[in-house]
């Protein structure tokens, strides 16, 4: 959430730089309707409360001097009713405000390209050769059906398309592929490993920005009259964990990952790649999140999108470092990083990770703080969540880049511990 003075105070400005920047149409008429409308209620009801503080004395007053207080009573039961009438008025202003204010995207860092759509982003490295290969390229999909290690079919029967049962040595190696990065990211990098619900409530969707936004594309459970969903990325549990608390100084940069499952319901991919295991319902992935003084999420964004690109090299899989346009850029971010990472079979670079920075954004919403030992005060922290990386689509860039022309792959050489030493699955 966008920083409520701004959007209060000047909301034609806040509407010109969301427009430029995200394509976003704030609705101005009306926040400065509403605006106009709760400044008059909230007048009134704080001449209401100091009316009925001032008759409740003199009541008092009344009584202690023997004399009738009946007038006075029943002026306090007036004031008392249109005080109550008015609080639920400003109350309900209150909320429609915040329903727009919850619709608002974050605002773009300055160096962030302006753009549409992906065709905006901006690359800006790369990292390894794509291999040449002697023999026919095969899709994972192809790969892994062939052995009966990738099987649609009876995962369709179990729980409708895009779903996907692994067997026997490639289930092994998505399993080798989630403790190799768990490992790498608690081991090297400096993160704590943690074990997240994969099941929340509706305030730590609110907190993170995927409700109330995003509600189509989260899958929720129906039980009883408590709402609860299944969430799209450990991100959520991870950064809610600070939530309606306040960090300690010392313990910043807060580093957490954790390896989930995750769900999406895919509602607005129309169709795209729904053979095998690039966009499903169900997938895992290993994510990392940082919780940091303001001061340090720049440098912070640029060692975890670093972090991410080390689980790559390390599997020897070429990729590229793209920097997200405003347009191709999450509704709760400032600055985004994509990595992609590269699929023979598709002659292309796909997104493997996405590193993003959402500064306040998401601290505001969760009353998220830190206390500035300077000021001895509470301050909003900053919010950094990135993939490290998606384990299926690590799968896939393992079995497409390391491929044999007999259907075999080889293992690569860092998660060769986690498969009792194998060199090749066939």
């Amino acid at each position: 959430m966008l920083d409520p003075v701004l959007l209060r105070s000047q909301p034609a400005i806040l509407a010109e730089r969301l427009l430029a920047t995200r394509g976003y149409v704030l609705d101005v008429p009306t926040i400065e309707s509403l605006e106009h409308e709760r400044k008059h209620i909230q007048t009134r009801t704080q001449e209401l409360q100091n009316l009925r503080n001032i008759r409740s004395k003199a009541i008092g007053q009344a009584k202690a001097k023997g004399e009738d207080v009946s007038e006075l009573m029943a002026e306090v039961t007036a004031f008392s009713d249109e005080l109550k009438a008015s609080e639920s008025q400003l109350e309900t202003i209150r909320a429609r405000i915040e329903a727009i204010a919850l619709d608002v995207p974050n605002l773009p860092q300055d160096d962030v390209p302006l753009g549409n759509d992906e065709n905006g982003n901006i690359e800006r490295h790369r990292w390894g050769t794509p291999r040449s290969f002697d023999f026919p390229i095969k899709d994972h999909i192809e790969l892994g059906m062939r052995h009966g290690w990738l099987d649609s079919d009876t995962a369709a029967k179990l729980a409708g398309a895009r779903f996907t049962i692994l067997r026997g040595q490639l289930a092994r190696l998505h399993r080798a592929l989630a403790q190799f990065m768990l490992d790498l990211h608690t081991g090297e990098h400096g993160y704590e490993e943690t074990n997240v619900p994969v099941i929340v409530l509706p305030d730590a969707l609110i907190g993170t920005g995927q409700l109330p936004k995003f509600e189509e594309d989260m899958f929720r459970t129906a039980l009883g009259d408590s709402k609860r969903y299944l969430i799209s990325t450990a991100e959520i549990p991870l950064t809610n964990i600070a939530r309606e608390t306040i960090t300690d100084s010392e313990k910043l940069p807060l580093r957490m990952t954790a390896h989930s499952l995750c769900f999406r319901s895919e509602a607005g991919s129309h169709g795209r790649d729904t053979r095998g295991m690039i966009r499903q319902h169900q997938f895992e992935k290993v994510e990392m999140v940082s919780l940091c003084r303001p001061s340090d999420s720049l440098d912070e964004h640029e060692r975890m999108t670093r972090c991410a690109e080390i689980v790559l090299e390390k599997l020897a899989l070429p990729y590229r470092r793209v920097l997200l346009c405003t347009g191709d850029m999450g509704f709760g971010s400032n600055k985004t990083y994509d990595l992609e990472v590269w699929l023979p079979s598709q002659e292309t670079y796909r997104e493997i990770s996405s590193c993003s920075n959402c500064g306040d954004f998401q601290a505001r919403r969760m009353q998220a703080r830190w206390r500035n030992l300077e000021t001895s005060k509470p301050e909003l922290l900053h919010t950094l969540n990135g993939s490290g990386v998606a384990v299926g689509r690590a799968l896939i860039a393992v079995m497409e880049n390391y491929q044999n022309a007999d259907g075999s792959i080889n293992v690569p050489a860092v998660l060769q511990p986690y498969m009792g030493g194998l060199d090749r699955i066939a």
